[in-house]
């Protein structure tokens, strides 16, 4: 992959994709970080200072008045390139809720964010990942083409949901955005573009919480490792980290 853009890079799994990007033997040659404040992603920015590769947008997720703008500043970086992977990576949580306390502003933040931006975001930079998987069309379908990596969550699984429910805002949101990963596969499939679901595995991160099993880095070489091998079998499916299938 030579050019990559994440979503959500100033702390915990984006920050990392982009701290092991950089640490690859052949990393991209375009690394485009979006955050909400350049002046407060002080990690991304000292990585930045040593790594010519790196852009950074501001970009809050929900501003989607933006996304256009967005779009042409990640052309103006990639040039004839095009965008070889997007990883929409930013998202929220609500704690466990059950249906007797949840609210509907949770549920309406939790849709807007991690379901309602990853589909507006990718139709803003789906001409760039057209270009990317042309000018590549020789290369079998996967990174080195045009893949749609979109972060979601075991909680989006719905077969999986047998004992705890609860969870209401973010396993919609999830859920929402696996049914538009599906259908990103099927419509993007002949413009040489694969897309795929991924469950990121239970994280330290400040939405994770430290109890959770897995460090950042972990899960990221994982992922990486995921996109790196990724097949046309694999379009629109829902995968671990580690590449195990998961059931919608």
């Amino acid at each position: 992959m030579k050019t990559v853009l994440i979503t959500g890079c100033n702390r915990g799994l984006g920050l990392e994709f982009v701290r092991q990007l950089v640490g690859l033997k052949n990393p991209p040659s375009k690394i485009i970080a979006t955050c909400r404040s350049i002046d407060k992603a002080q990690e991304l920015n000292a990585l930045k200072s040593q790594n010519q590769n790196i852009h950074i947008l501001e970009l809050d997720v929900t501003n989607f008045d933006k996304y256009n703008e967005i779009s042409e500043q990640a052309k103006d970086i990639v040039g004839d390139d095009g965008l070889n992977v997007l990883i929409n990576n930013a998202g929220v949580t609500t704690k466990f809720t059950r249906l007797n306390m949840v609210k509907q502003e949770q549920i309406i933040e939790n849709l807007i964010i991690n379901a309602v931006a990853p589909i507006m975001f990718t139709k803003a930079l789906l001409p760039l990942l057209k270009t990317a998987a042309a000018n590549n069309a020789s290369a079998p379908l996967g990174s080195s083409r045009a893949v749609i990596m979109n972060m979601s969550s075991i909680l989006g699984s719905i077969e999986m949901n047998k004992k705890e429910g609860g969870f209401y805002p973010y396993r919609t949101s999830k859920s929402a955005l696996n049914a538009a990963t599906k259908s990103m596969s099927i419509d993007l499939k002949s413009d040489g573009i694969l897309t795929i679901s991924m469950h990121p595995g239970w994280v330290q991160t400040d939405m994770g919480g430290k109890q959770a099993p897995l460090k950042p880095e972990q899960s990221i070489k994982g992922m990486l490792g995921v996109l790196a091998d990724l097949k046309v079998e694999q379009n629109g499916l829902f995968l671990q980290f580690d590449g195990k299938k998961l059931p919608w």
